[in-house]
């Protein structure tokens, strides 16, 4: 079983009301994450207790240029921002490193399965 984890708490809120429906990971991520995987979408800090929000259906896997993101690309990952400069100083902070438009990234999209499946 595969997973999105999410590390930030406040992401579980916009997991939850369905305002968080893709995620954008840097780097290739494509060999990892294909389109039509089931994965568990999790939240809690890095090498402790996650919490499972629900499991999820890869729609769709595309590896692109930072810079090429549409504004709708930005504002489904993180519904607080949708400029592109906001979103390449917030994927800063997050990998803790300086994150230029030229970067590659995985813009991963799901979808959220209702009814018990595991």
């Amino acid at each position: 079983m595969y997973a999105l984890n999410f590390y930030s708490p406040s992401v579980g809120d916009q997991l939850r009301s369905g305002r968080k429906t893709a995620t954008i990971r840097l780097g290739d991520k494509s060999g990892k994450y294909k389109k039509g995987m089931i994965v568990s979408v999790l939240v809690g800090v890095r090498y402790g207790q996650r919490e499972k929000i629900f499991d999820a259906v890869i729609d769709k896997v595309e590896v692109t240029r930072l810079g090429d993101l549409s504004p709708r690309d930005i504002e489904h990952d993180n519904p607080e921002i949708r400029r592109l400069d906001e979103f390449v100083e917030w994927l800063s902070k997050l990998y803790n490193r300086d994150v230029t438009v030229d970067d590659t990234v995985t813009v991963i999209r799901f979808s959220g399965i209702v009814g018990t499946m595991f």
